[in-house]
């Protein structure tokens, strides 16, 4: 913040988190800065700038000095689900310069885990039995990646270092070009045909309300039997009951799951205990909490300094 603008006042909410986290980062980025946590926020009226996620539902319509509602992730579903969201206050998101190798490596490690069988390995050695499975080579399995922007690109140069054959999707053409080693996917029209040439399809669509729900029994279906599905996008892409049915069908072959509809994933879910599914506690990356008081700072700067339109999302794109 500038030396001429008082210290804001900012709480940090969420139902899900303990965001205290937050705190050091934000202090050490903001000398004076007052912090406020549920339960007790305080005076309402003191609220300049709101950093969350998943916070209660009316909770910020319910901060009239409200001036900005920062996600601490690059989604911003969490937020655009509270029907009472003050849609007047600038909403923005953090773009991480970190996130695209984090996710990288992530998804690098998914798809290794499942096409070496390093999953059968591994359970085997649980049991001190020797198994040696098929060796396929990286150049005969195909990785889709669904939702090909600046996290999906960051995956694909991963893979392509490590031998796999790469296809992206995207919604809409947007001009650009593949690299050597990408056959890129555009439009519905063009979707079975990009599903059904990939071994793996990794889930990395923005969620918008076109999105919710895409991860379903026609996607399953267009998909190569036996296919692997990772999604590291939204819970809310998924139809859970439709990957079960697909995976107890044996149309698709395994999955690995790295964001839910509900988190914590309930201790009864079925996806705990299917033999087909891998589950990881939506740490596929992280945003470090010193670029989140950062940017959210910075971008507080810019709502002061009537510049709102250059950092906020685009509510009617959903990012």
């Amino acid at each position: 913040m500038t030396t001429a603008q008082p210290a804001p006042v900012v709480a940090l909410l969420s139902a899900v988190l303990d965001m205290r986290y937050l705190r050091p980062a934000f202090e050490a980025a903001c000398p004076g800065i007052t912090l406020r946590l549920l339960p007790d926020l305080g005076e309402l009226t003191d609220i300049e700038a709101a950093v969350c996620w998943a916070p209660p539902p009316g909770l910020l319509a319910r901060l009239p000095k409200l001036r900005l509602v920062q996600s601490v992730g690059a989604g911003i579903d969490h937020l655009t689900a509270d029907r009472d969201l003050p849609r007047h206050v600038p909403l923005c998101r953090i773009t991480d310069p970190d996130m695209a190798a984090g996710m990288a490596a992530y998804v690098s490690w998914a798809v290794i885990h499942r096409q070496r069988h390093l999953d059968s390995c591994l359970a085997s050695a649980r049991l001190g039995q020797w198994s040696e499975p098929a060796v396929v080579p990286p150049a005969r399995h195909t990785v889709g990646i669904a939702g090909y922007g600046t996290l999906g690109q960051a995956c694909a140069r991963s893979l392509l270092a490590l031998g796999y054959p790469v296809c992206g999707w995207r919604r809409r053409d947007d001009g650009s070009a593949a690299p050597d080693g990408v056959t890129l996917f555009h439009g519905e029209a063009a979707r079975a045909d990009f599903l059904g040439r990939c071994d793996t399809v990794v889930n990395l669509l923005p969620l918008t309300p076109q999105t919710r729900g895409v991860l379903d029994t026609a996607w399953f279906a267009r998909m190569r039997r036996g296919a692997h599905l990772i999604n590291v996008g939204r819970g809310d892409h998924l139809v859970e009951d439709d990957l079960l049915a697909a995976l107890d069908a044996g149309h698709l072959g395994a999955a690995t799951l790295d964001a839910f509809s509900t988190e914590p994933l309930p201790a009864h879910h079925p996806f705990w205990r299917h033999p087909k599914v891998t589950v990881t506690p939506h740490i596929a990356t992280r945003t470090a909490p010193a670029v989140i008081a950062q940017q959210t700072l910075a971008h507080l700067a810019a709502v002061r300094a009537g510049d709102a339109a250059r950092v906020a999302v685009d509510l009617a794109r959903g990012y």
